[in-house]
């Protein structure tokens, strides 16, 4: 009997898009579980704190039976290792992201050889999206529901109002 492969997917998810969505949705058909691994950020400053992260991708991913969500905070190996995960999933949209995963691969695969990197891309539609254009947009009064879900776009525009 095989034992199940549990793919990690690492990330600060500030704030989940459609296209993490589109990806850990597809990973989710590939491996027996997923876990997304929100990172508690500290190298960051993010718009949302962490409990809210973790609540957006929860009700993002909500019907994806075999998805869990769980917060992180130090090295990633750590997480990987203590949840048995086998694969670290990692998205790329552009070279630049691939040129920058890439090296962090290989410094995973130094820290625990015996996990896998894959690397997933989104959906062409999804391939330019980032959290971080999605806050300015947001920011910035220009409305961003084509690339959040309905539930992560509320939450934004609530936070954008309060900031004001």
């Amino acid at each position: 009997m095989t034992s199940p492969v549990i793919a990690v997917f690492p990330g600060t998810f500030d704030p989940i898009t459609r296209g993490h969505e589109d990806m850990v949705q597809r990973a989710a058909q590939l491996f027996d579980r997923v876990i997304i691994a929100v990172a508690a950020g500290h190298h960051k400053k993010t718009m949302f704190s962490l409990p809210e992260r973790i609540s957006m991708v929860q009700l993002a991913l909500q019907a994806c039976p075999n998805v869990q969500v769980e917060s992180f905070d130090g090295l990633i190996r750590d997480f990987v290792r203590a949840h048995a995960a086998k694969v670290m999933l990692r998205g790329v949209r552009s070279t630049t992201d691939f040129e920058y995963e890439r090296q962090l691969e290989g410094m995973n695969k130094s820290l625990m050889p015996e996990v896998e990197t894959v690397f997933l891309t989104p959906c062409s539609q999804f391939q330019f999206v980032s959290s971080t254009l999605v806050r300015e947009i947001a920011t910035l009064g220009g409305d961003v529901d084509q690339f959040v879900s309905a539930g992560v776009n509320q939450r934004l525009r609530q936070r954008v109002s309060e900031q004001k």
